[in-house]
């Protein structure tokens, strides 16, 4: 029983555990979806056919290795440290990608490489103040290049900075905050104007059939 988290880091260590039998197998890179729903909403066409990618939060890598087996070279920036090492192991003979362990404002600080893509994929844009991360993603963006991000639709006033509700977060012992960043579609726009975006595209994409929740999607550019 691993005890609980006492970082946010040591949070997402946790995410997705493995409960099966021996080794946990790679994930199959066969999809690249922005939406919670199989089979819904656009691909990865949105990012165009960029030749460098940097993916903010890739967990398992598959997303990762998806576009690197189109040619990109794809760069994975993970705050966990867990997360990174099983995807390197994962992945470690798959050419055209890298998984770094590190925060992802500490990453675009450091790091002067510019990318023709950076995309989260209901991965650390969510999870990281955008009044901080929106300027930094914008300074390392090539000319011409895209941002695209995804995560679940906002609930209804449930915006800015929200307290996750789970496991480990609401204990007894210790209370461990661990928050996301929810806005509606023209919110998102105004916050990625002001960091330097053009071209912003922010919007709802509805959930197929009976479900209730949609999928936020963004995609920006810069001059």
């Amino acid at each position: 029983m691993p005890h609980p988290p006492l970082t946010p880091a040591e949070y997402w260590d946790l995410y997705k555990p493995y409960r099966g039998e021996g080794a946990q197998p790679a994930p199959e890179p066969g999809q690249f979806e922005w939406t919670q729903f199989p089979g819904h909403g656009p691909g990865p066409e949105l990012l165009g056919t960029p030749r460098t990618v940097l993916e903010l939060g890739p967990g398992e890598g598959a997303d990762a290795v998806y576009l690197a087996r189109r040619g990109a070279q794809v760069t994975g920036v993970d705050f966990s440290a867990f997360q990174t090492e099983r995807a390197r192991r994962w992945w470690a003979n798959e050419p055209g990608v890298t998984f770094i362990h590190a925060d992802v404002c500490d990453f675009l600080v450091t790091e002067a490489t510019e990318y023709d893509a950076i995309y989260s994929m209901w991965g650390a844009v969510w999870f990281t103040d955008p009044e901080q991360l929106l300027p930094l993603v914008a300074k390392r963006l090539a000319p011409e290049g895209v941002f695209v991000f995804s995560h679940a639709e906002p609930g209804p006033d449930a915006y800015g900075p929200q307290q996750m509700r789970g496991k480990w977060l609401e204990g007894r012992e210790r209370q461990l905050t661990v928050l996301r960043w929810q806005y509606p579609p023209q919110t998102w726009a105004d916050l990625l104007k002001r960091s330097g975006f053009t071209d912003i595209d922010a919007r709802i994409v509805p959930p197929p059939g009976d479900e209730t929740l949609g999928t936020l999607l963004v995609r920006a550019g810069v001059a």
